[in-house]
């Protein structure tokens, strides 16, 4: 709950400043952020449904879902950052004020570390849903980062536009692989639990 509320409270912000900016790397952190707390809300409802019964053969299998579900939103970003990216390469790159970029970033990394520590590194340890709320925070923290470093650049040089919508397809990439990686982990863990049903 700590993590979702920190993550809906950063959405706003990133989406205001994406927007003002002209940021397509900003307002791609913004949607990432939304499957997150998508998935986040997904994997409550999932997790109180396997504490109801734990004992239940079958009270993973909620987690799994949650994970895939989250996996699937997180692609859905990821292929529309990649496309409103490569209209912006393609039809030209409007003036991206790196300073609210810089900001925003360095308070994005903030807040994903914070949420990490929240959960705590031991959230590696537990079900597949846990592993990829830690995931997810230290990807986009390292995410965020990066945007930072670029908006940095385009502040010091005044120019350099491209490079913001050239990350935001490099950060499409990664939310695209950890989201592939995700959901095929989920897709084994459902499998499983079904192969163990049939033995059953």
């Amino acid at each position: 709950m700590i993590v979702l509320t920190l993550n809906a409270a950063l959405i706003l912000a990133l989406v205001t400043v994406g927007l003002f900016a002209h940021s397509v790397s900003v307002l791609a952190a913004a949607g990432d952020t939304l499957g997150d707390c998508l998935g986040l809300v997904i994997g409550l409802i999932a997790v109180s449904l396997r504490d109801r019964n734990p004992d239940h053969p079958h009270a993973q299998r909620p987690i799994a879902i949650a994970a895939l579900v989250n996996a699937c939103l997180l692609i859905i970003v990821a292929v529309s950052v990649v496309v409103e990216s490569i209209v912006r390469l393609a039809e030209g790159i409007p003036t991206v004020y790196g300073l609210p970029v810089v900001v925003v970033s360095v308070i994005t990394v903030v807040v994903m570390l914070v949420g990490a520590s929240v959960l705590g590194f031991a959230a590696s340890d537990e079900d597949i849903h846990m592993r990829s709320v830690l995931l997810d925070a230290l990807a986009d923290a390292a995410a965020a980062a990066g945007v930072t470093i670029a908006g940095a650049i385009i502040l010091i040089s005044g120019g350099l536009y491209w490079l913001d919508p050239v990350l935001a397809l490099a950060i499409s990439a990664f939310i695209g692989i950890a989201a592939a990686r995700l959901g095929l982990k989920a897709i084994g863990a459902l499998r499983g639990r079904a192969a163990e049903f049939h033995d059953n």
